[in-house]
């Protein structure tokens, strides 16, 4: 059994693939549980009235493009993975900023936030100079609270799809 393990490393490093922690894999199964579309569509687009938006920061929406450009900028698949969670518990906290707690999306929002911080415990071991320089700086950009000027309006589902794509991308072949 262990040398099966210790193969599957070593083809993971031939490939350049950094392995992800197996409670890491477990909660991004649970998100992606949460995150089924049925879910996204009731809660982020059916429950809310048409055409409505949230305010968030250009550097919130992240899209498989923007994961494709850093790929091929050599970041490495631990420091996509780190982008991601910044990216998307931000933007689940932007969304739930605008729901009132009898809202029906706040539980559905309170449980993303959970998974969230579960995750950012695996993630606390990370800190921004183990990353590269590209990410962290959109990491702070992420958290900083003067980027208001560079703020666009997007769907709360949107944010969601991008958040559950972006997911997919990087956690399909480790996990």
């Amino acid at each position: 059994m262990q040398q099966g393990y210790a193969a599957v490393l070593c083809v993971l490093a031939v490939l350049g693939l950094e392995a992800t922690a197996p409670g890491e894999c477990e909660l991004t199964r649970l998100l992606q549980d949460k995150l089924q579309y049925e879910m996204r569509l009731q809660y982020m687009k059916h429950y809310f009235p048409i055409d409505y938006t949230v305010r968030v920061q250009y550097e919130e929406v992240l899209r498989p493009s923007n994961i494709t450009r850093l790929r091929n900028g050599t970041v490495s698949e631990a420091a996509l993975r780190y982008l991601w969670f910044h990216v998307s518990s931000q933007a689940v906290l932007r969304i739930r900023e605008v729901l009132p707690e009898k809202h029906p999306s706040w539980k559905y929002t309170q449980e993303l936030c959970q998974l969230f911080d579960a995750l950012g415990e695996e993630y606390s071991k990370y800190r921004q100079t183990d990353v590269e320089a590209v990410v962290a700086d959109l990491v702070e950009l992420v958290h900083s609270a003067g980027a208001e000027s560079r703020s666009k309006a997007v769907r709360p589902k949107a944010l969601l799809d991008n958040c559950l794509k972006v997911m997919r991308m990087l956690y399909g072949v480790p996990c």
